[in-house]
């Protein structure tokens, strides 16, 4: 099951690089014809009340068998230093027969699978990790203004937040870890807002990792309701990172987060962008590959992966990308611009696991 996991998360990320490719070469137009749902949105009724309450609604879950998130390389393991983990998965429908996911769709519930594998196990040894299955919005809703798209997404936030609610009933004392990429990252700023900030919960929050999506330094972060983490024994505060090899081409990113509005209702555009070097777990800061406490490296027949140490350096360069130098091989899914977007997690994935505790134990008032 495993293999055939990786198998599926290889020709996903496949598709999403020609995809990708065809954008840069033919434009939008045809990326849209391919890739953009071509039916209507469906509106959908919310789900029942107590939907989270079934183990069958998480990908991720401290009594689920089979939890993706406790997978580890060789020579680790997961622990439980007493935080609750709430991780939201990044897009993993790739269909375009509907606006968001069905629950019960098997290949995007894989592909999500092989995500938490990669990405949130880098958490299981600071608490319990929680990751919901939620109706996602399609990846095509990424690359289009129709409203439809908006309607999506508004979709699938309604899910996580439910999640989040029945995630917060069940662990009523344990600090809180905040963290997901892409989609799951974008879903996370809303929760921030409008859960977060202004409220009590957030003296629980331990750090809120906002991975793979851009967040404005000048019109984003005082919306959130936690600062930006610029110390590395600092708790209470959020991290974000977007990764890139040198020659970086991050014109895709940069001209769709400059035509947007920031959280204050201003322009994003020129405004900087939060960038935290998960090598050392402060701001706008540089390391040297020695200081890389490991990266995930695959097998070639995609069924494992080996944790290296020193092999990747960081550091945060111009308006906020994270460059990494050339960049290692770490497979053939490295997406245009040198976008090393698909690694973000995994060319840290021993410094995030390090970063994680050192701030629970900050959280806690503990010398570490």
């Amino acid at each position: 099951m495993v293999r055939k996991f990786l198998y599926v998360i290889a020709a996903l990320v496949t598709l999403v690089i020609v995809a990708l490719f065809a954008y840069r070469i033919w434009g939008v137009d045809l990326i849209r014809r391919y890739m953009t749902p071509d039916v209507a949105f469906e509106a959908q009724p919310g789900l029942a009340r107590d939907a989270y309450a079934a183990p069958g609604m998480w990908l991720a879950r401290p009594d689920i068998a089979n939890n993706p998130a406790l997978w580890m390389p060789a020579g680790q393991r997961p622990e439980d230093a007493g935080a609750a983990v709430f991780f939201i998965h990044p897009t993993s429908y790739l269909a375009t027969d509907h606006w968001n996911a069905p629950l019960d769709n098997a290949e995007a519930n894989d592909r999500a699978k092989l995500f938490l594998r990669g990405q949130a196990s880098a958490f299981n040894a600071a608490g319990q990790v929680w990751a919901p299955r939620y109706r996602q919005a399609a990846f095509g809703a990424f690359l289009t203004t129709r409203v439809d798209a908006e309607r999506a997404l508004d979709l699938a936030y309604r899910d996580v937040a439910m999640a989040f609610d029945a995630f917060l009933a069940a662990n009523p004392d344990r600090p809180i870890i905040l963290a997901g990429h892409s989609q799951g990252a974008l879903h996370l700023t809303r929760l921030l807002r409008e859960r977060v900030a202004g409220k009590p919960l957030a003296r629980r929050i331990v750090a809120a990792y906002v991975v793979g999506w851009p967040v404005s330094r000048t019109t984003d972060i005082a919306a959130l309701g936690l600062p930006e983490c610029v110390r590395a024994g600092q708790a209470g505060c959020l991290l974000s990172w977007q990764t890139f090899a040198a020659p970086a081409d991050a014109s895709l990113i940069f001209d769709t987060f400059d035509a947007t509005t920031g959280f204050n209702g201003q322009s994003r555009r020129g405004t900087p962008m939060v960038c935290t070097n998960p090598i050392t777990g402060t701001a706008a800061s540089a390391a040297p590959a020695s200081a890389n406490l490991g990266t995930l490296f695959p097998t070639k027949d995609l069924t494992n992966a080996a944790l290296e140490p020193g092999r990747v350096p960081a550091a945060c360069e111009g308006r906020g990308l994270l460059m990494i130098g050339e960049g290692p091989d770490v497979g053939p899914y490295v997406l245009p611009g040198n976008n090393y977007h698909v690694y973000d997690y995994s060319l840290f994935w021993a410094n995030v696991r390090a970063d994680a505790a050192r701030r629970l134990a900050a959280f806690r008032g503990e010398a570490r």
